[in-house]
């Protein structure tokens, strides 16, 4: 379970680096997507805010974990992640984007596990 849980803090922290980067930094760019659109109703300081949010979040699915330093942010982060993703499923369920539901359940999902699993299953010591 333990490699289970490293291969998915690793794959899902990098995801979430990805997109907060790109809701972060990328903003212009980013709206240019179809699948983007959503971010035209949001303020550039909130997507700053969401994609910072993003990238911390991904970062402490890992480092804490990796450098043995204060290793209970791992789980933490993925109770923080998991909470952006229902707050996103929730904006996208109003705006009728089902497409963007999807994915905010996967990755929420995930990182409910991430967190569940790093705090019961194999738990940091």
């Amino acid at each position: 379970m333990n490699v289970i849980l490293w291969i998915l803090q690793v794959l899902i922290g990098i995801a979430f680096i990805g997109a907060g980067y790109n809701h972060a930094f990328r903003q212009e760019q980013a709206k240019q997507q179809p699948q983007m659109a959503w971010m035209k109703a949001v303020s550039s300081g909130t997507l700053t805010f969401i994609g910072v949010a993003e990238i911390l979040g991904g970062i402490g699915l890992i480092l804490p974990a990796l450098t043995n330093i204060l290793p209970v942010l791992t789980p933490l982060a993925g109770v923080g992640l998991a909470l952006i993703m229902l707050l996103a499923a929730i904006f996208h369920f109003r705006r009728g984007e089902t497409q963007g539901i999807i994915i905010n359940i996967v990755l929420g999902a995930l990182a409910a596990f991430i967190a569940y699993g790093r705090f019961v299953l194999v738990p940091f010591v």
